[in-house]
């Protein structure tokens, strides 16, 4: 790679970079090509030159966020451990984005989907996917470990623990209160374990 190549691609990613801090805290709608070009110092054309729309910066900045959460995921399985241990390290990949005071990208994204552009629905479309299969695939090793105990299919619980993440993280943000993120995940484990008795949900421990 060139000099000038690298310079293009640094350049991308902090576009990239100021674009998701701004739609993770303010969503899609509210951010401009004017304010990024502002921030980074650099010119609407030269943002232009590396996106030439606000479809195109979409598109790739949530292609960008689904492949980095799907890195985390394969990061989780590659430690091994039991269903629990993944779950748990599930919660906190939403605990770790709370603690920045910002939404998942993709939940902030799906408040405003019937907006996006169809390119930048597939991508949102495609996120939720891929994480529900991998919660469906971790839920059934719990099962059959007997480590974790859910009614129903697993289809039906991942898409219950991810709906519980995204909403604790919506319900947190008026409040500017990172706790309800914990509250919530030790909620879905403490129903998830198989271990516990029906006593209803620990108290959150925040990070360890």
């Amino acid at each position: 790679m060139t000099s000038r190549q690298a310079g293009r691609v640094g350049t991308s990613t902090r576009i990239l970079d100021v674009t998701e801090r701004v739609v993770q805290t303010k969503g899609f709608g509210c951010f401009s090509y004017a304010d990024v070009a502002s921030e980074l110092k650099i010119t609407k054309a030269a943002l232009h030159y590396h996106y030439p729309g606000k479809a195109e910066l979409g598109e790739a900045l949530v292609a960008r966020y689904s492949m980095r959460f799907a890195d985390a995921l394969a990061v989780i399985d590659s430690g091994g451990g039991s269903a629990l241990v993944k779950l748990d390290a599930y919660t906190r990949l939403y605990a770790d984005i709370a603690s920045q005071h910002r939404m998942c990208l993709c939940g902030m994204l799906a408040a405003e989907y019937q907006t996006l552009p169809a390119p930048m629905q597939a991508e949102v479309v495609r996120f939720f996917d891929r994480n529900a299969h991998w919660l469906e695939r971790v839920l059934e090793q719990g099962r059959s470990e007997g480590t974790v105990r859910f009614a129903g299919s697993a289809c039906d619980a991942a898409l219950l623990i991810i709906s519980a993440l995204e909403g604790a993280m919506l319900v947190a943000r008026p409040y500017g209160d990172t706790e309800n993120i914990w509250s919530t995940a030790a909620a879905i484990l403490s129903s998830l374990d198989s271990t516990r008795g029906p006593t209803g949900p620990t108290a959150p421990t925040g990070p360890s």
